[in-house]
């Protein structure tokens, strides 16, 4: 248990913000797949906490789940919990681009809420057409 944030500092190291006090997990070898999604933290989370605790199936769809994207930091974990909107946060160390590039290597997607890119590109940015 510790006072202050616990920010991961390698991959399968999470903090767990609860009643006002952080946590240290760290997951076990044998807590996760070896498969390029099966070893991203958010998976490993997933698996081992959302789904057989919680009930969270999907991410995508299930209201009592929320995403605290990068830049907003670990404060703004901590007052969705104290404002008593949620219940319990988690921290998770950052998807590296290694991960990334395995995952779009084996045609696969990455899973719900498991990137955020600083900064944000412009929509037209991106979907501008190049005519030859």
């Amino acid at each position: 248990m510790d006072e202050k944030a616990v920010k991961p500092t390698v991959p399968h190291e999470m903090g767990m913000y609860l009643n006002g006090k952080w946590y240290h997990l760290m997951a076990k070898p044998d807590s996760f797949e070896t498969d390029p999604i099966g070893i991203l933290d958010v998976s490993i989370l997933q698996k081992n906490i959302l789904k057989p605790i919680f009930n969270i199936v999907d991410q995508r769809t299930d209201k009592r789940i929320d995403f605290v994207g990068g830049i907003r930091g670990m404060a703004a974990l901590e007052s969705h919990l104290n404002s008593g909107e949620m219940k319990v946060a988690f921290s998770l160390f950052p998807v590296n681009m290694e991960q990334l590039f395995a995952i779009a290597d084996t045609n696969n997607v990455m899973p719900p809420k498991s990137t955020w890119f600083e900064p944000k590109l412009r929509d037209g940015l991106l979907t501008h057409l190049i005519y030859e």
